[in-house]
């Protein structure tokens, strides 16, 4: 999409422009039989990189994080992890652990001897098991309920000794399967910056899969979306959420409104595509290179859309519609507004007033309106 012309360069603190991929993974494909789990992925992944693979249940993020850890093989293509080359390399002789989603602690040892295992297992002297594993205790916090079993512990605690247990081993890359999963709402988010947290200080190379696009975005210094085994956009959450190449990648990524359209004025600075579902012509103030009569979509976020009950006298960028439904949030409000095409638009504003007693209700007749800037313009 010519569109990702125009998005900013992002400043990467966590990358070194002329490093080398710590994770290389080429062109790799994983069938099932006949099914096609993924296909023809490459991606590249640096050195303490905390990078997010984001997509719906089922879309080969699971199979590409099993291929990782050498659970399951490649079809075709190849990985390597620090330059060498995974093939045939058993997952216990990979320098990478995994974090399950149900965290597979052991139910009858303590927190301390979950810790312990995988270097217990390596023969190590017991004095070294001690330190090393109280270590990781004091780096997730909780070195005081070493000697508690796992049952005693809550959701979130048991979460981090899985974690202690997946670094205290030293791996160069862990790998992490929706580890905040079973977790609520609210000790999802705190934990989210745990895990940034804990990840800074190891140095060490996380690759996270998720379906939550909020967790993605909080977390990741890059994302991968998937769709149906591919790859079909990689970027910092800056460039996923403002610049998505495709109506998939903004639909799934938070919330949007898409008018398709066609494009009836395309200039380098500029554009304007003529939408039915809007009602009226969409100005975009960048250009596109869509080619005139091409068929494409403005996709423009609800945050980024204003709503009042006076005509704001606008030539361009605003519509007229009815309030079908308002959703009180707490810090945001949400309204969706039918417009005279019969489209259904979501617009997001913050509640700066508490109790304003002038908020827009239901069935009041309101306008729309946004800036230029606010669109991106996917051919997709």
């Amino acid at each position: 999409m010519a569109e990702s012309s125009n998005a900013p360069a992002v400043f990467q603190p966590w990358r070194d422009p002329n490093e080398t991929p710590y994770v290389s993974i080429e062109r790799v494909t994983k069938k099932f039989g006949e099914f096609v789990a993924v296909y023809e992925l490459s991606l590249e992944i640096y050195r303490k990189e905390l990078f997010c693979l984001l997509g719906a249940s089922g879309c080969g993020k699971s199979t590409l994080l099993r291929m990782l850890a050498g659970f399951e093989q490649p079809s075709s293509g190849r990985i390597l992890i620090d330059g060498v080359d995974m093939a045939g390399i058993p997952p216990y002789e990979r320098p990478v652990n995994m974090m399950f989603q149900s965290y597979a602690l052991f139910p009858h040892m303590n927190v301390a001897q979950n810790v312990a295992f995988g270097l217990k297992q390596e023969k190590l002297p017991a004095s070294a098991v001690r330190k090393r594993a109280g270590e990781m205790l004091e780096l997730v916090k909780l070195g005081a309920f070493a000697k508690r079993k796992p049952h005693q512990l809550s959701g979130g605690q048991r979460q981090r000794v899985a974690l202690a247990r997946s670094l205290v081993k030293k791996p160069k890359l862990l790998l992490l399967d929706e580890p905040l999963a079973a977790l609520d709402k609210k000790l999802r988010e705190h934990t989210q910056f745990e895990l940034m947290n804990i990840q800074e200080q190891v140095g060490v190379t996380f690759v996270v899969v998720t379906h939550d696009q909020q967790e993605a975005m909080t977390l990741s210094t890059r994302i991968g979306v998937m769709d149906e085994g591919e790859l079909i956009q990689i970027g910092t959450p800056t460039d996923i959420y403002e610049f998505p190449q495709s109506r998939y990648v903004a639909d799934f990524i938070g919330s949007v409104n898409i008018f398709a359209g066609k494009m009836i004025v395309d200039e380098p600075d500029h554009v304007v595509i003529h939408s039915e579902e809007a009602g009226m012509d969409i100005f975009v103030n960048h250009g596109v290179s869509a080619g005139p009569d091409a068929d494409v979509w403005a996709a423009i976020r609800p945050e980024k859309m204003h709503i009042s009950r006076e005509d704001p006298a606008r030539e361009q960028n605003c519509v007229r519609g009815i309030v079908d439904e308002v959703a009180y949030m707490g810090d945001f409000s949400t309204y969706l507004v039918k417009l005279e095409s019969g489209k259904i638009v979501r617009i997001t504003q913050p509640n700066l007033l508490r109790g304003n007693p002038d908020r827009i209700l239901w069935d009041e007749q309101v306008y729309l309106h946004w800036d230029a800037s606010s669109p991106v313009v996917v051919t997709k």
